[in-house]
């Protein structure tokens, strides 16, 4: 009888902690998914800040590496 009463202690504590674990996995899930759309938001806004520099740069009159007027 005593080890029927330890095998459902030691059963019900497994699967308490199982349940805990699925909870902390489904909120690392969640945390991860927000992070890598994030991810996406920063790499398209660098992407096009890239492109808006290239194109100051080209439209920038003269050149950039023209030694002071004083030499």
């Amino acid at each position: 009888m005593s080890d029927v009463k330890t095998l459902s202690h030691r059963i019900d504590m497994l699967e308490t902690r199982l349940t805990f674990q699925d909870v902390t996995i489904e909120t690392l899930n969640e945390t991860i998914t927000a992070q890598w759309q994030q991810i996406d938001v920063l790499t398209r806004q660098i992407a096009t800040l890239s492109e808006r520099l290239r194109e100051a740069e080209a439209a920038a009159p003269g050149a950039t590496n023209e030694p002071p007027p004083h030499y």
